[in-house]
């Protein structure tokens, strides 16, 4: 515990393993504030980016180590985890009590926990501490962070370059458990959204106008989320997405079964969960989750024809 009685430095080198659309956000903020960054991620663009923007590319794992006592994961999956954690050239193999793994991946809470067991016998601490914000937000995210206090406090002057705050929620997962009921919320909201876009439509109204009285109404209902997806709604905007439909059904599926873990079944995000995959299905997975209103509008059109 002596090595972290104070914070890390401003300047000190972090590692990052994953440097997609969140990561981007944080290597460029990093980098701002003066830190070394080194970069491992084995998708070709996203390496590109980062070696273009100030990252140092590492070929694995084990060179974060040897670089930086910091290392953020910003990973897709939970499978993506354990490999960097656990694999052939994991941190597990190299890592010592002098490492905090600060995990900012939208996973379950076992996934945490399973990781941080992995890491048990190093010594190394372990964070999950996933992201609340849109990556238009960086620089004021929140961060529900579960974990050790005293790690948490150690790493928290890295994570205020692209969080406005982080907050110590628990034990370890706690945060993981925090991100997917925000990301059932999301579900929701996104779900409704795209319903009502549709719905207007259907009506025979103008759906921008429709959209921007909407949104400019100061409404109880309206929501940052709306004005964001329903303005893709409006143009039909649904690449270059900000958030992908593939992306949602991953996170929502890790909420509804972590509620079914302890024997809830969610209603209305199960429902949505069933929209999702639908639009998934559809051929929708890699476009902005506002494409789902499409999926809506050619269900009322049939109803109506």
């Amino acid at each position: 515990m002596t090595f972290l009685t104070k914070s890390i430095q401003k300047g000190d080198p972090v590692g990052m393993a994953g440097c997609g659309t969140m990561g981007k956000c944080m290597l460029k903020l990093l980098r701002d504030e003066g830190y070394t960054v080194y970069v491992y991620d084995t998708y070709p663009a996203a390496a590109e980016y980062a070696l273009e923007h100030g990252g140092i590319l590492v070929d694995n794992p084990e060179e974060l180590v040897a670089n930086a006592k910091v290392i953020i994961m910003s990973l897709p999956k939970p499978q993506h985890v354990f490999d960097v954690v656990g694999g052939e050239h994991g941190l597990r193999n190299f890592i010592s009590e002098k490492h905090v793994i600060v995990d900012t991946s939208t996973v379950s809470p076992q996934t945490s926990q399973t990781a941080a067991e992995l890491l048990k016998d190093t010594g190394a601490f372990y964070v999950d501490a996933p992201i609340l914000g849109r990556p238009s937000a960086a620089g004021n995210w929140m961060m529900p962070a579960g974990g050790d206090t005293v790690a948490i406090e150690y790493v928290r002057p890295v994570l205020e370059t692209f969080a406005r705050n982080i907050v110590h929620v628990g034990g370890q997962g706690m945060g993981n458990a925090f991100k997917l009921l925000n990301q059932l919320m999301f579900s929701v909201i996104n779900g409704v959204s795209a319903e009502v876009m549709a719905l207007a439509e259907a009506l025979g109204l103008d759906k921008k106008i429709f959209y921007e009285v909407i949104s400019n109404s100061g409404a109880a209902t309206v929501s940052g989320l709306f004005r964001e997806t329903a303005g893709r709604m409006v143009d039909d905007h649904y690449d270059d997405p900000t958030f992908t439909i593939e992306l949602l059904c991953k996170d929502a599926g890790l909420g509804i079964e972590m509620t079914k873990a302890v024997g809830i079944t969610p209603l209305i995000a199960g429902f949505v969960q069933n929209l999702n995959e639908n639009a998934k299905g559809k051929g929708l997975a890699t476009k902005d989750t506002s494409s789902l209103s499409t999926v809506f509008r050619q269900f009322y059109s049939k109803i109506g024809g």
